[in-house]
């Protein structure tokens, strides 16, 4: 999560408590001065190469796709409007908008504001594992709306002229919501099954023909007011089909079929890793952060200070864990030593994952920026961090940064400031071939 906190004049998903908790104000910056509904994807010097990726790699797919809307709509008065649910940066996007009414202006249809068009194009640019996936649905008149897609191959990326792809985080989006989305679980099987959790609810989708529909829903029985900075996770078991941890409640859900939920007021440490690193840290019940007492500990250290999140780096010979702590520091325990980490323009929220690139995992973390949110992957030597990627923009703050069960993706959310609704999307890490 921003080290800020998000709807401060506002009770989660509109509940409002008898008497309002006392909670930490998530820290907008990082202290500078301590030590060291679609699909959708750096290393040390060579971040600034990326922002060097000039109009022209986009400008044939945009041609390609603005041919496919003109074969559509025909020379008229359109209307459209962009969505990025990839990993493009700002400046792609602007490139990519440029390019587009160029190319429209060019097939004779003229842009214009939507209450003067007579089509209007929702145009998403979305991308997956071969490469970038952009599709637009045209609406026009009473008649269905109509998708056309362009997709562009990281293969004809790595051969352009702006040089190669470079490695970077893999952006999927999952799903929207109105409500507050606290955290969401991809379930193994055919059809694809997601559960997501909300401050009343845990709803259960499966995927029918391309969409997300809504199987079951699951009432979150507590007995105490939730905090206003409301946080929970969802954690995948092997013997059962999963956990919901929310502040002073704990569920468990049956793995047979209908599912159903049983929920009490307990305060069991939640689960800081995946399934297979074993680490827990107790919540305050009352309030939006870790207390800092740990389960079983990272070596003989059973505490830190009070922290938001925090992610695992295995080593050949013990794992080092870096917090994300209410004082505004990064800090690393390795089991013996409990030390703060230097100059980490980072905002609160951390998940680590692993992947094939690099040395085998990266922290995937926060930004400290005003508005609109970005996580970028950072390798770790020893104690020193390096950038790994270039950053995934959002259409507005993180809320929630989860690792997957299985390390090798993590669960970003994020409330955008245009819709304020909640959009859930996958992260990994993804390396050039």
């Amino acid at each position: 999560m921003r080290m800020e906190a998000h709807d401060s004049n506002q009770y989660r998903d509109g509940l409002k408590p008898s008497a309002a908790p006392v909670y930490n104000s998530r820290i907008r910056h990082m202290l500078t001065w301590a030590r060291p509904s679609l699909f959708a994807f750096v290393l040390p010097f060579f971040v600034l190469a990326l922002s060097a990726r000039a109009e022209p790699l986009w400008q044939a797919s945009a041609g390609q796709l603005a041919q496919k809307i003109a074969a559509v709509t025909g020379p008229t008065a359109v209307a459209f409007e962009i969505a990025n649910r990839s990993s493009l940066n700002r400046a792609d996007v602007d490139s990519i908008r440029q390019a587009l009414v160029a190319d429209f202006l060019g097939l004779g249809i003229h842009i214009v504001a939507a209450d003067q068009s007579s089509a209007f194009v929702q145009i998403s640019l979305s991308e997956n594992l071969q490469g970038y996936v952009w599709v637009a649905e045209i609406h026009q008149g009473p008649n269905p709306p109509v998708a056309v897609i362009v997709a562009l191959s990281r293969s004809a990326l790595a051969g352009s002229p702006q040089g190669p792809v470079l490695p970077g985080i893999i952006k999927t989006f999952l799903l929207d919501d109105e409500n507050r989305i606290l955290d969401l679980a991809i379930l193994s099987g055919s059809p694809q099954r997601i559960v997501v959790l909300s401050a009343e609810w845990v709803l259960l989708y499966s995927l029918q023909n391309g969409h997300w529909q809504q199987n079951q829903v699951l009432p979150i029985a507590h007995s105490r007011p939730w905090p206003r900075d409301l946080r929970g996770r969802i954690v995948l078991r092997p013997d059962h089909l999963f956990d919901v941890y929310l502040p002073g409640t704990f569920c468990r859900a049956a793995a047979a079929a209908p599912i159903s939920l049983a929920c009490s007021q307990r305060d069991d440490p939640w689960p800081l890793g995946a399934a297979d690193i074993n680490l827990n840290a107790f919540f305050a019940p009352s309030r939006n952060f870790f207390t800092g007492a740990l389960s079983p500990g990272v070596g003989r250290q059973t505490s830190t200070s009070a922290f938001y999140s925090a992610a695992p780096i295995p080593r050949e010979k013990y794992t080092l864990w870096v917090f994300s702590a209410t004082d505004g520091h990064i800090h690393l325990l390795d089991g013996v030593n409990d030390q703060i980490a230097g100059s980490l323009a980072w905002g609160s929220d951390l998940a680590g994952v692993r992947s094939n690139c690099g040395r085998g995992w990266q922290i995937l973390a926060t930004s400290r920026n005003d508005g609109p949110d970005r996580v970028t992957a950072y390798e770790v030597a020893d104690r020193d961090f390096a950038v790994a990627s270039q950053p995934a923009d959002f259409n507005g703050p993180i809320t929630a940064l989860w690792t997957e069960s299985d390390s090798g993706n993590a669960i970003a959310v994020s409330k955008n400031i245009q819709t304020e609704r909640y959009e859930a999307y996958r992260l990994s890490v993804a390396c050039s071939h």
